[in-house]
């Protein structure tokens, strides 16, 4: 069974074996949860860092002219779909 030392100041170091069952990282968020008269750690689902890097970088920075080409674009698109 894994076990942890409290430090001087409070922190465990979560064992590889729990880090590795729980799937966590960086970032990940534990929670704490009383059940019974003892606690159950959990993984809070979903840490920002999970999505990281998901989207691809964009191959360049747009222009605001470009955007708002692409706003007006977009714009005469839907009306001409609205007129038809």
């Amino acid at each position: 069974m894994p076990s942890a030392v409290i430090t001087s100041k409070g922190q465990v170091t979560v064992p590889k074996e729990v880090r590795e069952n729980l799937d966590l990282g960086r970032g990940s968020v534990i929670d704490f949860v009383w059940e019974q008269g003892s606690y159950r750690v959990t993984r809070r689902a979903g840490s920002v860092t999970d999505i990281f890097g998901m989207l691809p970088k964009p191959p360049a920075a747009a222009s605001l002219e470009d955007m708002d080409a692409g706003i007006a674009a977009g714009a005469a698109e839907a009306m001409r779909h609205d007129r038809a």
